[in-house]
């Protein structure tokens, strides 16, 4: 299996030294494997899509403009 280097914050690293019961590669795989997952149901759900990136930001901002109008903002 690979090996990963990955930097943290000093808080989260103190954090982290203050519980070393627990097996944090463990933790750290296993949300990494989530959101990989996650990715790939995107990829899935868009490789059909005829969507350009430009469109996607059109669509993005005129949902932001009505969502500012509904809260007043």
């Amino acid at each position: 299996m690979p090996n990963m280097t990955i930097s943290i914050p000093k808080e989260l690293y103190s954090t982290i030294k203050k519980h070393g019961q627990v097996r944090w590669s463990e933790v750290a795989r296993r949300a990494m494997a989530e959101y990989a997952k996650k990715l790939e149901i995107l990829d899935k759900l868009l490789e059909k899509s005829e969507l350009t990136e430009k469109d996607a930001i059109e669509i993005g901002a005129k949902v932001k403009a009505g969502i500012a109008k509904r809260h007043g903002i």
